[in-house]
């Protein structure tokens, strides 16, 4: 069972999320639920990097290394595959095997090993939104919090993915927290439009911040009328 963090009061970034293997051309993604409300899926590949074969016996190896080390981490025993992770980016360094080495890293708090996992890998597939995604969980929930790069690569996540209901969600609550309410609600609206019911509560939560804020500021002047009379 995937494990799920909570970065920031009230929301869930996504941590991993995982589907039926199927090949193709890039990383294959897929999705689990657990039952606990505002919860996200964070990602690993199952699939090689584009345009690589198994002719190459070195690459098989690496191959039957990144397949043998999923099935580890569906199982749960995230140390051995990692360390099946660790062997397959030894013999075949590639976006895929980076990738999930770098989930195995963070379900075991190994918040460092994790973000240099996932910066070697979109090094080599910047177009990967769940690698930026998974690398702004990282950066939320390492002891050294860096919002600022979370909210950098959530916004690339987005431009990559930009119908992905849960990268707007995840963003709007980075968004949220580091003081951006206006355009966190816009994200949550998204989020909302394309899925995410649980937005709504977020939406009017930051609606009513606007809308104390806005209150609050109108009260300034009057202050400080008040002050400079007496």
């Amino acid at each position: 069972m995937l494990r799920w963090l909570r970065p920031f009061p009230g929301n869930f970034l996504r941590i991993a999320r995982v589907h039926p293997r199927r090949e193709c051309l890039g990383p294959v993604v897929s999705r689990t639920r657990d039952l606990d409300t505002f919860r996200s899926a964070r990602r690993w590949a199952t699939s090689v990097t584009p345009h690589s074969t198994a002719s190459d016996p070195a690459e098989a190896e690496a191959l039957r290394c990144l397949e043998q080390g999923t099935t580890k981490l569906e199982e749960g025993d995230v140390e051995a595959a990692k360390e099946l992770y660790r062997r397959s980016t030894e013999i075949k360094r590639n976006a895929s095997s980076l990738f999930n080495l770098g989930v195995t890293h963070y379900h075991l708090k190994e918040f460092d090993e994790a973000i240099a996992a996932w910066k070697e890998s979109i090094a080599l597939q910047p177009s990967s939104p769940d690698a930026h995604t998974n690398l702004a969980s990282a950066y939320i929930v390492s002891p050294v919090a860096r919002p600022d790069l979370a909210l950098h690569h959530l916004r690339i996540a987005s431009s990559l993915s930009p119908e992905d209901p849960e990268i707007a969600f995840n963003l709007a609550a980075v968004l949220e927290a580091t003081g951006h309410l206006e355009e966190a609600v816009e994200y949550y609206e998204h989020s909302k439009k394309h899925g995410v019911e649980r937005a709504s509560m977020h939406i009017r939560n930051v609606s009513a911040k606007i809308l104390g804020k806005r209150m609050q500021a109108a009260k300034e002047p009057d202050s400080d009328s008040s002050s400079g009379s007496s």
